[in-house]
């Protein structure tokens, strides 16, 4: 790790390690980052006989999914908070404290690699690629989801749009990759190529998540992540006001009854390792 990468690491590493960021994390992301679930599992070919690894696994539900699939799976996250909730949910799923950059497992050691959103969070992800490519057998599949840019992924678009037109956008955090660099499918393509992988596949996943009201969408970014919940701590209190004034009208679009029904598909990139 060079010294480039580490505030970031760092900066993620502390966030998600925070049992609060976690909980809400759980309590409102969960009912959309589980539609990716079943698009994942397929692209690898998860089922009976097949070994696989689940990289940044969060609360451990792909885990899980996977392991009903029959297959034999190990779900890894670096946070320590993640771990003990995935733990207590599927305490039947093997799952352990890892690095993505630094998998603990020998070369060859699994059928598939899968890694839901996880990519996003990582101060080298080429490195996480390359590492899933070092433990995959040949013949082995990865395969990872990262959100849509924020013009389709409009949970995104309606926080970071607010902070564009009625804060500080600049707000000093420690570098990182851009967010969504592998949202464009050529880019993605073009790594998973240079990693070793053929066949590479970029697909969209249309997905909807359904919120209560406009408050819980600023309450899941300000409490449940990391990277966005910075930003808007970092704005000054008349700034964050007219954010949440902002976010709170544009939300109004997407009511639907008594709740929210805002876009937000995923972009699933996979490739072979031959």
């Amino acid at each position: 790790m060079t010294q480039a990468h580490e505030p970031f690491k760092s900066f993620e590493h502390a966030g998600w390690s925070e049992s609060g960021v976690s909980h809400v994390y759980e309590t409102y992301f969960t009912s959309l980052t589980s539609q990716s679930i079943g698009p994942l599992l397929d692209a690898v070919g998860a089922g009976p006989g097949v070994r696989l690894l689940d990289v940044a696994t969060g609360p451990g539900h792909l885990a899980f999914e996977a392991a009903k699939r029959g297959a034999e799976v190990v779900g890894v996250d670096v946070s320590p908070a993640m771990v003990e909730i995935a733990r207590g949910l599927y305490p039947a799923v093997e799952f352990r404290a890892g690095d993505a950059e630094d998998l603990p497992f020998e070369a060859e050691s699994f059928d598939a690699v899968v890694m839901n959103y996880g990519l996003l969070h990582l101060s080298r992800p080429e490195l996480a690629i390359a590492e899933a490519f070092r433990v995959l057998r040949h013949g082995g599949r990865l395969a990872y989801t990262v959100w849509a840019p924020p013009d389709r992924a409009r949970g995104f678009g309606l926080i970071l749009e607010a902070v564009q037109a009625q804060g500080n956008p600049s707000v000093p955090l420690p570098p990182g990759p851009p967010f969504f660099r592998f949202s464009g499918h050529a880019e993605s393509s073009r790594v998973l190529s240079a990693t070793g992988f053929v066949e590479p596949k970029v697909i969209d996943v249309p997905q909807r998540w359904l919120l209560p009201n406009a408050d819980a969408l600023l309450e899941v970014f300000e409490e449940g992540t990391v990277r966005t919940r910075a930003l808007l701590k970092g704005q000054t209190p008349a700034a964050l006001q007219a954010i949440r004034a902002a976010v709170a009208r544009s939300a109004q679009a997407f009511a639907s009854g008594d709740h929210l029904d805002i876009p937000m598909p995923a972009v699933l990139s996979s490739g072979r390792k031959p």
